[in-house]
């Protein structure tokens, strides 16, 4: 009798919980619930841009920043502190103007104030013309004073011609004028290779105008500081 009992509530608590889990499943079937919006292309490449405009922006407000504290150095900067004066910066922190040959219809009898030159080279301090050129500091570079100012420069010009170079050349390759080819002179250099640098006779000459400082570029630059 008791086993019965036992028998029959178990059957109940059977059939009671699988009528929960069918009502469960049915509600939550029914049930709507939160739905995420569908990703498309289109919301895609529109949240890249909304991103890209975000970063612009910033882009502009930290180079405004920039600009504003540029100003500020050349107009209150410490002229007692540690800023040196903008003029003063070494050579990498500036930008200068490079100098320009004047244009030979304008008849100049001295270099112009803006950068150009009457012409380049010369091995002496007195052969070498100078001209005023326009430098600037690159980028937020701390100085002191205005960030742009004009210098004398010589007119000298370096194109990757060497002295070291170019004589070993004309020692050891005179003879079919290698050295004259590399200097720019190729219709001279095309007589000396045909008569062999002239029998001898203008190897040796070459050579001599070289170590006298008599045989420079055809470009009028000047030789390259180092070997």
């Amino acid at each position: 009798m008791f086993n019965r009992y036992i028998m029959i509530c178990l059957l109940l608590y059977s059939g009671v919980r699988a009528d929960s889990e069918a009502v469960t499943e049915a509600l939550l079937s029914t049930t709507p619930g939160p739905q995420m919006a569908p990703t498309t292309p289109d919301s895609r490449l529109e949240g890249a841009r909304n991103i890209s405009k975000a970063e612009e922006e910033l882009r502009l407000a930290e180079k405004a920043i920039l600009i504003k504290a540029c100003d500020e150095m050349e107009s209150e900067g410490p002229a007692d502190g540690p800023w040196i004066p903008c003029n003063f910066l070494p050579d990498e922190f500036v930008d200068c103007q490079l100098p320009v040959l004047a244009n030979p219809s304008l008849n100049l009898t001295k270099p112009s104030q803006n950068g150009t030159c009457l012409r380049f080279g010369g091995n002496r301090h007195g052969d070498v013309m100078f001209t005023n050129v326009t430098c600037y500091v690159l980028g937020c570079t701390e100085c002191y004073g205005p960030r742009m100012w004009t210098k004398e420069v010589p007119c000298i010009k370096y194109t990757g011609h060497y002295f070291l170079s170019t004589l070993l050349y004309s020692i050891f390759l005179g003879i079919i004028a290698v050295d004259r080819f590399c200097l720019g002179y190729a219709a001279i250099a095309v007589g000396k290779l045909m008569t062999l640098g002239g029998l001898g006779v203008w190897w040796i000459i070459d050579i001599c105008l070289l170590i006298t400082g008599n045989l420079m570029p055809a470009d009028d630059s000047n030789w390259e500081e180092y070997y």
